[in-house]
């Protein structure tokens, strides 16, 4: 046989097909199916239902009445719950810049490698565990009362108060901004992460152009740490709208002194478990949902303009 001949037997000859198996996905099915069962009957089958009582009069005692969208028309009326809007808005504009500040200054502390990091990490981090729980707020309560022992190291440095600043409307919801801020474990230890993360060697070509201790911080240390601020920011947001247990503890589930600590959520709790209003309450739990949702889009949005990736 001639090489030509060769050649062309070589270009027509047809490779033999490999059969392709198809992936079994069985087993990853039965795997995921608690999950997917758990979403469905949990959190997507109550938020549809939620969704339609939003449009009823409902009580639990009677079926639900259909009345269309006057739940959420009697929320532009709704004087209580706009003052539940600003307590929760002012409680997130000043809580979670003072918590992130706080753990971002105690991470930047744990950094320079103390003796007896795993300790103080710990400790630090403990509040974030104690914060939501019942027996933290019902602690808050004893610590800022009248005869509370705020009110006993405040006799020590010579100041005389028997104010009770969790009775009075003036500082109520501030000192339950400063329980929020003290639960900065959690972002301080994906702070403390981040920082472990930035190449020692951006700091030391920094103090060789003599930069500042400032400087350094200001031009090598937050820039880097930006992803990690966005992402603590916009979980603390969240977390913060639907802060919950500290103001039904402290105020006894009725948001006093004078609704100054009336949340959101808690003005929620009492519509729906409270006056039996239950389609109002749904109403009002999705306009959480889209409040959460357009902050957290705002931010997204904003993210742009100073968040700095590697790329």
């Amino acid at each position: 046989m001639s090489l030509s001949e060769l050649q062309h037997l070589a270009r027509t000859r047809k490779e033999p097909r490999v059969k392709q198996e198809t992936p079994d996905n069985k087993a990853a099915l039965v795997f995921l199916a608690p999950w997917i069962l758990g979403a469905i009957v949990l959190t997507i089958g109550p938020m549809v239902a939620s969704l339609g009582l939003s449009f009823t009069n409902y009580n639990l005692l009677q079926s639900p009445r259909w009345i269309g969208v006057e739940n959420f028309l009697r929320i532009l009326t709704d004087t209580r719950l706009h003052r539940s809007l600003i307590v929760t808005l002012l409680y997130v504009v000043i809580g979670v810049p003072g918590q992130l500040i706080a753990a971002l200054f105690l991470a930047l502390i744990l950094d320079r490698g103390m003796k007896g990091l795993s300790f103080y990490r710990s400790a630090f981090y403990l509040p974030s565990l104690l914060g939501s729980s019942v027996a933290i707020a019902v602690l808050w309560r004893l610590v800022f009362g009248g005869d509370g022992l705020f009110n006993t190291l405040l006799g020590v440095i010579g100041i005389t108060s028997t104010t009770s600043w969790i009775g009075s409307p003036d500082t109520a919801l501030g000192t339950i901004i400063l329980l929020h801020i003290w639960t900065f474990g959690s972002p301080m230890v994906i702070f403390l992460a981040g920082l472990r993360q930035i190449p020692t060697e951006l700091y030391e070509a920094a103090a060789t152009d003599g930069a500042s201790t400032w400087q350094r911080f200001r031009y090598v240390t937050i820039p880097l740490l930006t992803p990690i601020i966005f992402f603590n920011l916009v979980l603390a947001v969240i977390n913060s709208f639907q802060a919950f247990t500290q103001a039904f503890i402290v105020s006894g589930g009725t948001g006093a002194p004078a609704d100054s600590t009336l949340f959101y959520t808690l003005y929620l709790y009492t519509q729906g478990f409270g006056s039996f209003r239950m389609g109002y309450a749904s109403a009002l739990a999705w306009l959480l949902v889209i409040l959460i949702a357009a902050f957290t889009g705002l931010n997204f949005f904003l993210s742009k303009f100073w968040v700095h990736y590697e790329d």
